[in-house]
């Protein structure tokens, strides 16, 4: 019995001592040695704790630990890690600048893999790359290219060479929320697809949210792609380019006060079209954009950061013709940290995307755009080392204009036109907490709140019923019904609001060191859709809002996971499966014309849609050879029933595979360091098929036979099969380490044996033979590229 009583009050005099330990908060900023650039994502890890962080999107971290003398452990791929002993008694700031292990041209190095898969985090179905990545992998005409990077990556695909955006997980085009610097980027290609319209040597971070996607983000179902620009050099100047066969890029960095105010300034541009003359043709098609940033480190607890992209597009064919499109955004900032558990970012953001069109053998001008203005507040709350909540707020407001026409010349007897502009705004106020329940247990679960108010327009359709869509049982088609009156508003007055709760959980459970399995759900609000009945977004599709007709689109997406790394992490693993259910996703009724359209309700219907599917990633970390292999077995279906008994609805009310729709998917990535002068990389994707219409039959009509399509059999067939593969070798000369100016030369070959992938089959009538022929559609064959690097 006294051993008993000893016992018990050992036990209560050590949970006492434990629960009355005094605990103090460890905090900073950790930075590149280099150039003073925040580092996102960098470890920070006590050993004796096994206690530890990551720095925020803002190279920020704070711990709160009990009291005593501790190793701190700061770690970062492609950087030394850096061990000090610290004797915690009071609250500390601990910044850090961490160094690169060797020099190379690229900014970011890679001698792990910064994309290593942490295991013991909740967060899950999430990819990053870097920008050293980005610019190894070999992509058409020598251009490195984000968007062609990520469909390398499991449940990511495209709509095939020379198309714009990407799918992720079976989802539309417009389901991707792409932010730069936090501004929403609506088109994110130029020349139609070619390349994208983010400069790898300005890109600083860029992370690809597939599910689990935490609540700080909405307005888009499908993904989340966040990418930072680097913050400017404010130790000294620094110049980095690259010359192309058909672009060139140029970046100018430096201080404009050391260590405490940096600017940057980086180019691009195609030129291309100016060798055209010499071949006679009168066509052109090019590009340019501009990426700027100005960092004020004012004191150690407040930041201002300005930064802005301005990007265009033409293409013209003999003047006759005049194609302009691109985006525009601009971000100020402000980081302030309270106290050193909380911190905040207050951001006022301007994004526009415009597009042109010029007709001169017609006689008029096109355009139309959506521009939205951004005020977001946003917290991290560090509350303990096992609890960190993130919280704030966020307002769009959207201005839409579907287009307008104006005569170019004065016999053109074309009528000047506009169509009806809308505006709508959304808000959103978020809670999102990270919670290590356990040693094995993790979470992170929050919620969303968003609401949309369709604000008032100079004038809106009413219809019979309102009922925009009516159904003709004579010919058994859907047709556009008529206006039976129109009404008024005031801009200030409300056509339509929706509400929604939009929670998030995600969980990873330990199985040890190595080993985790991972769950997740989500559900995200779309208010904006895109109007676009071909297969892959086009300049000329436009952006609508949700209101009277158009409801919102709704997601409910599931994922599990099984994730483990080999070998002390030279080899990962990632295995997912995920389902995703989505409603009100807009459907057309056949024959919609959606160009230039002041009545869209009346092509539209609302349907519903679902993707489901298996992941797996294997990627090797480190060594000479370093890569990975994907594939993604999955399904992607749209379904619009009749909205009464007596409509087929579309497809005859069955389910039809979307556009996107890729059965298998699967991608091998390798880069082989043969030594110091020279390095190989290569990648091969296969994909299945893209959905399509084959003819079912054909008449003749004039001596012509015409096919014949079956209304009622959408995307029944595919296109071949889409493969290749390009190879690419990097030789970097021995003098680069002697001097200041290092250069590299990348010589490439897109689609090394010229496999001529269709883009699309059309069918028709051979004008000598007057036989019926397929005729195939192929963008690039073999393509050979060589571009020289620089930095100084």
């Amino acid at each position: 019995m006294f051993r008993f009583k000893k016992a018990l009050l050992l036990l209560l005099l050590f949970s006492f001592t434990a629960f009355s330990q005094e605990k103090h908060t460890v905090s900073g900023t950790i930075y590149d040695n280099s150039n003073n650039e925040t580092l996102i994502g960098v470890s920070i890890y006590f050993p004796e704790l096994n206690s530890g962080t990551t720095t925020n999107q803002y190279g920020f971290y704070s711990i709160t630990l009990p009291e005593g003398t501790y190793k701190i452990q700061v770690s970062y791929l492609g950087y030394s890690t850096i061990i000090e002993t610290i004797n915690l008694k009071d609250k500390e700031i601990k910044n850090f600048n961490l160094k690169e292990e060797s020099e190379s041209l690229d900014e970011i190095i890679i001698e792990g893999n910064v994309e290593n898969l942490n295991v013991k985090t909740p967060q899950m179905s999430v990819n990053r790359l870097t920008s050293a990545t980005i610019k190894q992998i070999p992509v058409v005409l020598g251009e490195a290219d984000i968007i062609k990077s990520l469909i390398l990556l499991p449940g990511v695909t495209s709509a095939g060479e020379g198309a714009s955006g990407f799918n992720v997980r079976g989802g539309a085009a417009d389901q991707n929320l792409i932010l730069l610097d936090e501004a929403i980027v609506f088109n994110s290609s130029h020349l139609f697809g070619f390349f994208s319209v983010f400069n790898p040597d300005v890109i600083k971070d860029v992370k690809l949210y597939k599910g689990g996607i935490p609540a700080n983000y909405g307005g888009r179902l499908s993904s989340v792609l966040d990418i930072y620009q680097k913050e400017g050099n404010s130790k000294e100047f620094k110049v980095t380019g690259g010359i192309g066969l058909v672009s060139s890029r140029l970046l100018i960095e430096g201080p404009i006060k050391k260590e405490k105010i940096s600017f940057l300034v980086g180019g691009r541009s195609s030129y291309a079209h100016l060798f055209l003359p010499l071949f006679d043709m009168d066509n052109k098609a090019y590009f340019y954009d501009l990426n700027t940033k100005i960092n004020y480190r004012i004191d150690d607890r407040n930041s201002v950061f300005f930064s802005g992209y301005f990007g265009k597009d033409a293409f013209e064919i003999s003047d006759n013709f005049v194609n302009t499109y691109g985006n525009k955004v601009a971000n100020l900032r402000w980081n302030h940290l309270f106290s050193d558990k909380l911190f905040s970012n207050l951001s006022v953001i301007y994004s526009d995307y415009f597009y042109g069109l010029t007709l001169d053998f017609v006689g008029f001008e096109w355009d139309s755009g959506i521009t939205n203005y951004n005020l977001k507040y946003d917290f991290n709350h560090y509350i303990n080392n096992k609890f960190k909540l993130s919280y704030g707020i966020n307002n769009i407001y959207n201005k839409f204009n579907p287009g307008e026409i104006v005569p170019n010349r004065e016999d053109s007897g074309i009528l000047p036109e506009k169509l009806i502009d809308k505006y709508a705004n959304e808000f959103a106020v978020y809670l999102d907490a990270e919670h290590k329940v356990s040693e094995k247990l993790r979470l992170q679960y929050g919620l969303r709140f968003s609401n949309f108010t369709r604000l008032g327009q100079d004038e809106q359709n009413v219809y019979a019923n309102n009922e925009a869509v009516l159904y003709n049982s004579e010919f058994k088609k859907y047709e556009s019904a008529d206006a039976t009156d129109t009404e008024s508003y005031k801009r200030s007055d409300v056509i339509s609001s929706f509400n929604n709760f939009e929670p998030r959980i995600s969980m990873s459970y330990i199985l040890d060191d190595n080993t985790s399995i991972k769950g997740s759900y989500n559900r995200m609000a779309q208010y904006l859709h895109l109007l676009s009945n071909t297969s892959s977004p086009t300049p000329l599709d436009v952006w609508a809002p949700s209101g009277k007709y158009i409801k919102p689109q709704l997601l409910d997406q599931y994922a599990v996971g099984y994730f483990k790394t080999l070998k002390n992490g030279d080899y990962s693993i990632e295995t997912e499966v995920f389902y995703k259910d989505i409603q009100n996703r807009i459907d057309y009724i056949n024959g919609a014309n959606l160009v230039a359209n002041n009545e869209i309700e009346t092509v539209i219907l609302n349907g519903k849609a679902r993707a489901y599917g298996l992941e797996f990633l294997l990627k090797k970390n480190a060594g000479k050879f370093k890569g990975w292999f994907s594939y993604t077995l999955s399904k992607s279906e749209q379904l619009t029933p009749g909205r009464t008994a007596a409509e087929p609805g579309i497809n005859n009310g069955e389910w039809y595979n979307t556009a996107y729709d890729k059965t298998h998917d699967f991608s091998i990535n390798g880069s082989y360091d043969f030594n110091k002068k020279w390095k190989f990389n290569a990648n091969f994707v296969f994909q299945t098929g893209q959905p399509t219409n084959y003819p079912v039959g054909q008449y003749e009509y004039q001596g012509l036979n015409v096919p014949i399509y079956n209304d009622n059999r959408r995307n029944a067939d595919r296109l071949p099969a889409y493969h290749r593969l390009d190879i690419s070798a990097t030789l970097t000369p021995e003098k680069n380490a002697n001097r200041k100016w290092q250069g590299e030369w990348v010589f490439g070959v897109y689609n090394l044996y010229g496999r001529q992938n269709a883009a699309s089959i059309n069918f028709t009538q051979n004008s000598e033979t007057y036989r019926n022929e397929a005729i195939q559609t192929s963008i690039f064959g073999l393509v050979p590229s060589v571009t020289y690097n620089f930095k100084f």
